[in-house]
């Protein structure tokens, strides 16, 4: 259990044999609670608080595997196979293994003039006993992209000196085909070891699928829902990995999952943001890793550029029997822009299942570059948040804001009333007449309030209100004498609209001198 980047998280199974409630003493949050109904006639043990003294020691173990899961290595077992290869663009390795037998871990390290592009663009295949089970880049394969981005998760991770390591467990019964074929332009060394050992096949066994989609130039609008993945025959869903390029700051995923399993016409598991599934909260751009979900890049400022994330399912994993589909609805707060999405699914099926993966185009596996990001900014802007503060009742600080000149404002909250005021300097280039401009931010618990410049009133008060966040036009203040150096803008708390959250609130983006004449 733990909070990572904004979310609360606990994994720890509480079984029930009858029924099972939760309850809240306070609301106002979020929360996903899973839970699995057995099969009537299945034996079940109901939690009692006893149980955690009983099963310490166990209990202890299974948290020290999680909190390092490549702990676990040495008790997956297997014969240790090493490899050492060249890959110039365009080659391609293949070799075969005899079963029944199992991959239990593999660890591969990748030097490359182009480390993102080498693991983007080097595709992996793997067939088991004739059934196409495995296509996806090298780097997606292994949890996260593009690059090397370290997490240490339980099935997957990478490690900062460019590692990688998988722990997902790929039984086989006649034989198992590994492809290599790079696509990318640059040559590659691949060097590591995959450990093998036998396994005795029954009517349970399943194989071990992973497979990759992209798409590019996605339009945020129409919102629509993006498919993970879709599935028909007997098997387990066990996680995803996902990376999306953002070319704004704004949020790019409010939207919610949809799993559906054995023909279900609704959704039962349905959630409350793409977040939220992948256990953080509030769009929060800060990394973390844990052993079942991982944000492992996010470039920022905010939630520009390429974000990877990660979410597997061990403890919770999703069983069915004809088949699954998974949907994550695309719902980005800017309604104008592009994204580029990939994903890659993880599951466990029996022989004869088949999915809704197309063969990977070459093209696929080219990265789109991804600008630096240029901060917007109105020529010739006093931009609020670097404005002095003189005086204040309260508190004013910076906020970060997307599609605001500098993107970012000075917001005045906390503890307001009418009456209160607030107080900063702004520099005139010279003294004389200017025209002065203002652009604020509008919201549900914004104030009225008066301006007024050197103690004298910028017109009517004005009325900031506005039923969600928004930026106003560019306004006119008026015609102001002004001093070389420091000059007042004051703010004073008059009320607010009847419609109004009763906090009182400001926010200045910029204000704009043009000389009058």
């Amino acid at each position: 259990a733990g909070e990572r980047s904004k979310g609360w998280n606990l994994y720890f199974p509480i079984a029930y044999a009858k029924h099972c409630k939760v309850t809240s003493d306070k609301g106002g949050f979020y929360y996903h609670v899973n839970y699995r109904t057995y099969a009537a006639g299945t034996p079940v043990e109901t939690f009692q608080a006893s149980h955690l003294q009983r099963l310490a020691d166990r209990i202890a173990r299974a948290q020290g595997f999680l909190s390092n899961p490549r702990s676990i290595e040495r008790s997956l077992g297997g014969d240790e196979q090493s490899f050492d290869l060249e890959l110039t663009p365009g080659d391609t390795v293949r070799r075969e293994f005899p079963g029944p037998s199992a991959f239990t871990r593999s660890v591969v390290k990748l030097t490359a003039s182009d480390r993102e592009a080498a693991l983007r663009g080097i595709v992996v295949k793997m067939t088991f006993d004739g059934n196409e089970c495995i296509e996806a880049p090298l780097g997606d394969l292994f949890g996260s992209a593009p690059g090397i981005n370290p997490f240490a998760s339980l099935p997957v991770g990478m490690t900062h000196d460019g590692e990688m390591y998988s722990h997902w467990f790929m039984p086989f019964k006649e034989s198992a085909v590994v492809e290599l074929e790079n696509r990318s332009r640059v040559s590659a060394n691949l060097s590591g070891d995959l450990a093998v050992k036998d396994y005795a096949w029954t009517d349970r066994s399943m194989h071990f699928h992973a497979k990759w989609r992209a798409q590019f130039d996605v339009p945020t609008r129409p919102m629509i829902d993006w498919n993970y993945l879709t599935a028909k025959g007997q098997g387990v869903f066990a996680g995803v990995s996902f990376a999306i390029d953002n070319p704004v700051k704004d949020w790019w995923g409010e939207g919610d999952e949809k799993i559906y399993v054995d023909g279900e016409t609704f959704p039962s598991h349905f959630g409350t943001g793409t977040e939220d599934y992948y256990g953080y909260a509030w769009c929060f751009p800060g990394l973390f890793t844990h052993a079942y979900h991982s944000q492992s890049r996010c470039d920022g400022p905010g939630n520009y550029g390429r974000t990877s994330i990660n979410r597997f399912h061990v403890l919770d994993r999703i069983p069915f029997t004809r088949d699954f589909k998974f949907d994550m609805e695309l719902w980005h707060w800017h309604q104008t822009c592009k994204v580029n999405m990939a994903v890659t699914a993880y599951w466990y099926a029996r022989p004869g299942a088949s999915d809704g993966f197309k063969p990977i185009r070459a093209e696929d596996t080219v990265l789109r570059p991804m600008p630096v990001y240029v901060v917007p900014r109105v020529a010739g802007a006093l931009e609020g948040e670097s404005l002095r503060l003189v005086r204040v009742t309260g508190v004013a600080d910076p906020q970060d804001w997307d599609g605001i000149s500098g993107g970012r404002h000075l917001w005045w909250h906390a503890k307001m009333k009418p009456g209160d005021e607030l107080v900063v300097a702004f520099p005139a280039p010279q003294a004389g007449k200017y025209r002065v401009l203002g652009r604020f931010l509008r919201a549900r618990d914004y104030g009225i309030h008066q301006l007024a410049i050197n103690g004298r009133k910028a017109g009517e008060p004005m009325d900031f209100y506005n039923p969600d966040v928004r930026p106003s036009r560019e306004m006119e203040l008026g015609v102001f004498d002004l001093k070389q150096g420091d000059n007042e803008l004051s703010v004073t708390v008059v009320g607010a609209n009847d419609k109004a959250i009763k906090s009182y609130m400001f926010g200045l983006d910029y204000l704009l001198l043009k000389p009058a004449e």
